[in-house]
């Protein structure tokens, strides 16, 4: 097959971009401390472990393993250590290299972290600022000849950076948070070289100076503050967000929502001292910038002790049996297979993974199984589809799961999911979402275009994201290349706010592809049955390079319902390869020719 543009260097030039894969079009358009702690008793549900159980009984805490690395500002040769790091993972798209580097509270001098794949960097401190970098981390495309739309699966946490230069180069795709970070500075979203660009995702963050996108074709941020935004490509959403420009979707294609309706944000390890504790934020409504702009963090905290600290090779039946212990699972880095599901049965159970841990499910079985609980916190782990077709690879709440969790929602935050790239890897349905009241907060869920495993049948995986649950939000929902609907919305009154998605390349001919009567299966379909429904700043991206001739009737499928809205959409062809009727049912203009401009439809009904 053609290599897809994700294989091919890009035009570098900044202002003649390349048509193909995610071609950038468009240039700049208008520019635009010791904190208190709230709370730190553990929830009633989450006993210590070990009381009143056997001597047997699985220990909580415990160290955290050697892809852990825990700085502080007297170590030695920091700087090199994070070069070896970044040496081994620059490339290693599909490697099995996972790394957390953490750290300490305080004050560090002349650093530069370059991250690589599987690479999470992160402070210790409950407040941004209490662990500041004099230096910077940088996400660039050199190992891919300044092409970004391949910088998956790194992220950076709860730090304050001063950017030796002023501005700090963050230039990543999907899967790659930007959270709880304070720059003192400006941030540049964009490759050396201005090269294609294809992201991504800021929450509960602080850049003190401007926020320069240049080739980013999308990019959502969420509950945070900015001292400007120079330009957008495609879709810019923001939500909650100080500084953000005005609402002016398509011409410059800003979607801009006041508030943030409901957001938990994702719970974080810090040290108390020299205590290694868990902090989970507490559940904001109609949220609007940081939550600890003001050093006072509101929530609850839990002690190491109260987790089962697992480390690869660990078996699926021991993390069962630390959960029914009454532990909370902290996943270090590392690949975890899986012969059976994690069920998470308790109510107000974490499980964070550090470093992009990742779990891959054995003989077709279910990753990981939450019950109809309340109170569940699903955060920063990576789950691979294994070669055996799995129904499902996540399950948030059983089928039919009906409880109300409005007042103590379930919350997933940056899961990733992936089929194919890897290896061989297959799955009917990737992220099902039964529990009502869920937030989805940044996924990206990708069946794979490039890499190991890779083909129409050979990482087969007809359906992305299946909502059942009523009452869903999803802020930040990536969603890609699956042979059948991408994402599938059945609850009453869900929402999405921000919406990215590429139909699957690699389509073989129209027939592959034919949903009855219509040519396509919608991106994002709501099904006939809801009454109910919103989405905000939703777009649908094709590249049939297969057969580049393959028509897709529209991206975007819903009733026609007083109740059901849309705002602010597009569909865009790459480069001609394939082409759009419509953007909605039968609304909006067709795509047409080469030109890889979105066609757009502001209001639907």
């Amino acid at each position: 097959m053609t290599p897809s543009p994700r294989h091919s260097s890009p035009d570098r030039s900044p202002d003649r971009p390349a048509v193909g894969r995610r071609a950038v079009l468009g240039v700049a358009a208008a520019a635009a401390s010791a904190p208190a702690l709230v709370g730190l008793s553990a929830p009633a549900s989450a006993a210590p472990a070990g009381r009143g159980r056997s001597p047997r009984a699985l220990p909580g805490g415990g160290d955290l393993g050697p892809n852990v690395i825990v700085f502080d500002p007297s170590t030695p040769g920091i700087q090199a250590k994070l070069d070896e790091v970044f040496k081994k993972q620059e490339s290693a798209q599909f490697g099995t290299g996972r790394y957390a580097l953490l750290f300490k509270p305080g004050t560090y001098q002349g650093l530069n972290a370059q991250l690589g794949f599987y690479t999470s960097i992160a402070g210790l401190g409950l407040s941004p600022d209490d662990t500041t970098i004099n230096g910077d981390v940088t996400v660039d495309a050199g190992w891919f000849n300044g092409n970004a739309t391949q910088n998956f699966w790194r992220s950076a946490e709860n730090l304050a950076l001063v950017p030796v230069n002023g501005t700090n180069r963050w230039a990543v795709a999907q899967a790659a948070p930007f959270r709880r970070m304070h720059v003192r500075g400006g941030l540049n979203l964009s490759p050396d070289g201005y090269g294609w660009a294809s992201g991504g995702y800021i929450a509960d963050s602080r850049i003190d100076g401007q926020v320069g996108p240049y080739s980013q074709q999308q990019w959502y941020t969420r509950d945070s503050a900015v001292g400007g935004w120079l330009n957008a490509v495609w879709n810019m959403v923001f939500s909650g967000v100080e500084g953000a420009p005005a609402q002016s979707f398509p011409n410059p294609p800003y979607t801009t929502i006041d508030t943030t309706p409901i957001s938990r944000e994702k719970p974080f390890l810090y040290l108390n001292g020299t205590e290694y504790r868990v902090f989970l934020p507490e559940k904001r409504t109609n949220a609007r910038g940081v939550t600890w702009g003001n050093g006072t963090p509101r929530g609850t905290s839990l002690p190491l002790s109260q987790f089962y600290v697992a480390k690869p090779g660990v078996t699926a039946a021991i993390l069962n049996e630390a959960l029914t212990q009454g532990l909370q699972l902290l996943l270090t880095p590392g690949i975890y297979h899986l012969d059976q599901p994690i069920q998470v049965n308790r109510a107000n159970t974490v499980v964070l993974g550090l470093g992009y841990a990742t779990l891959i499910p054995d003989n077709g079985v279910t990753a990981l199984k939450v019950a109809d609980v309340d109170g569940v916190r699903l955060a920063g782990f990576l789950i691979d589809a294994g070669p055996v077709n799995s129904a499902t690879l996540l399950e948030v709440g059983p089928q039919g799961a009906s409880a109300d969790h409005s007042a103590n929602p379930t919350t997933v935050q940056d899961v990733f999911i992936r089929i194919g790239g890897a290896g061989p890897g297959k799955a009917t349905t990737s992220m099902v979402i039964n529990s009502r009241h869920t937030i989805v907060d940044h996924t990206w869920v990708w069946r794979a275009d490039h890499g190991d495993g890779v083909g129409w049948e050979t990482n087969r995986a007809d359906y992305g994201v299946r909502v059942n649950g009523d009452d869903v939000l999803a802020t930040g929902l990536f969603v890609e290349h699956f042979n059948k609907y991408d994402v599938q919305w059945f609850g009453q009154r869900g929402r999405t706010i921000f919406f990215q998605n590429e139909k699957a390349y690699d389509a073989p001919n129209q027939a592959a592809i034919q949903n009855g009567s219509l040519k396509g299966y919608a991106a994002y379909k709501v099904a006939d049955s809801v009454t109910t429904h919103e989405g905000w700043g939703l777009g649908s991206y094709c590249y049939y390079n297969v057969d580049p001739s393959i028509v897709q009737h529209h991206g975007f499928a819903a009733p026609n319902a007083p109740g059901v809205k849309f705002h602010n959409l597009l569909v865009v062809s790459l480069g001609g390869n394939g082409q759009y009727e419509r953007v909605i049912n039968d609304t909006g203009s067709p795509t047409s020719g080469t030109s890889t401009v979105p066609s757009t439809v502001v209001s639907y009904p």
